[in-house]
C-alpha cells in the first residue's frame, strides 16, 4: 500500500471522528494536533490510525496504543472499519474480567456515586455525615506521624456512616488503620513494589488508580484494580496535569473500553456538567472544589447527589 493509500485511510478516520473529538469549550486549542510518533509497525490500518489519532490531538503513547488497537480490530474482524472507534478490550490486550491471573483487587460498588476528594479528616467526617457515599482523604505531608494520625482520624470519622473511605497514596497507613481502600496516581502505581500490591490484595483493601489516556488505562488494568478514575475531564487548577483536559467525547470512549470496571470521572467537573458526564456511562463523579469551596458544603453535597436519583 502506498503513502497515498495510507493517507486516504487516515482521512477516512478523521472524517468519521474529527467532529466528536474536536476541542471543547472556549479554548479551541485544548487538544491541538500532535506530531506523528515514529511507526513501530508497517500495516496500513496501524499507520493510518497513528496519523489520524495524532491529528486528533492524542499524545504519542496514546496514538500508538490506539493504532495498535485499530490494527488488532482490523485483523480480528477481517476488515478495516474507519467508523468504529476501537472499544473492544481484546484489541488493547486487556485482561478479561474472569481471568485467573493476576489476582484482582477486592471489588467495590459499580457506582461509587458522588466521590468527594478531601484535604483532611475533619472534611472527611463532615461529608460522610452529609451522606456522601464515597470519600477520599488526600492529605499532603512528609511527616510520617502526621500521616498516620490523619489516616486514623479519617477512618474513625466515617464510623457509623455508610461512606466508603479511600486513602490517597499512603497505602501502609491505610492498611494499618483498616481503611476501605487506597487510591494511587499513575506514577505512584509504577513506584509501588509488588509486595505492596500483594499486601493490599491479601488484606482485601480496594485499589483505585488514576488514568489520563489509553496507555495509562492499559497500564492500570494490568494490576486489576477495584476501580479506574478517568480524567482530567475539564480544566483544573488543583493539580498540574501532563495531558490536556480530555473532554466528554474522550471520556465516553474511555468508558466504552473500560466498562468492566467501576469508573470515576474526575477533573474540573461542576454541578452543571454532571448530566453530560453521567450520560457517558461513568458511575461516579469525583469533586473537590465543588464541595470544599461551597458556601454550604452539606447542602451542596445533597444537591450534587440528586444527579443519581
Amino acid at each position: 500500500m502506498t503513502t497515498t493509500d495510507t493517507a486516504a485511510l487516515a482521512q477516512s478516520i478523521l472524517d468519521h471522528h474529527a467532529a466528536a473529538f474536536a476541542p471543547e469549550g472556549s479554548d479551541r486549542s485544548a487538544l491541538p494536533p500532535q506530531p506523528v510518533p515514529p511507526a513501530t509497525r508497517s500495516e496500513p490500518a496501524y499507520l493510518a490510525a497513528l496519523q489520524a489519532c495524532s491529528q486528533l490531538g492524542f499524545i504519542a503513547v496514546d496514538a500508538e496504543c490506539l493504532a495498535r488497537a485499530w490494527q488488532a480490530q482490523t485483523e480480528r474482524t477481517g476488515q478495516f472499519d474507519a467508523a468504529h472507534w476501537p472499544d473492544d478490550g481484546r484489541d488493547f490486550g486487556l485482561i478479561a474480567a474472569d481471568a485467573a491471573l493476576p489476582p484482582a483487587f477486592a471489588a467495590c460498588p459499580r457506582s461509587l456515586g458522588l466521590y468527594a476528594v478531601l484535604p483532611d479528616a475533619q472534611w472527611v467526617g463532615r461529608m460522610a455525615r452529609a451522606g456522601v457515599p464515597t470519600v477520599q482523604l488526600r492529605f499532603k505531608s512528609e511527616d510520617a506521624q502526621a500521616i498516620t494520625r490523619e489516616v486514623q482520624a479519617a477512618v474513625a470519622a466515617v464510623q457509623g456512616t455508610d461512606a466508603l473511605l479511600f486513602i490517597n497514596d499512603h497505602w501502609q497507613a491505610a492498611l494499618d488503620a483498616g481503611a476501605y481502600g487506597v487510591h494511587v496516581g499513575q506514577e505512584d502505581l509504577d513506584a509501588l513494589p509488588a509486595a505492596a500490591l500483594d499486601a493490599m490484595r491479601a488484606a482485601g483493601v480496594r485499589l483505585g488508580v488514576s488514568t489520563h489516556g489509553y496507555a495509562e488505562m492499559v497500564r492500570a488494568q494490568a494490576v486489576r484494580p477495584s476501580y479506574i478514575a478517568l480524567g482530567a475531564v475539564f480544566p483544573t487548577t488543583l493539580k498540574r496535569m501532563a495531558t490536556a483536559p480530555q473532554g466528554v467525547a474522550r471520556l465516553a470512549a474511555y468508558v466504552r473500553l473500560m466498562r468492566q470496571y467501576p469508573l470515576v470521572a474526575i477533573g474540573g467537573i461542576s454541578a452543571e456538567q454532571f448530566p453530560e458526564v453521567l450520560a457517558t456511562g461513568a458511575g461516579s463523579i469525583a469533586v473537590v472544589r465543588a464541595l470544599v469551596n461551597a458556601p454550604d458544603p452539606e447542602a451542596q453535597a445533597q444537591a450534587l447527589q440528586a444527579a443519581w436519583r
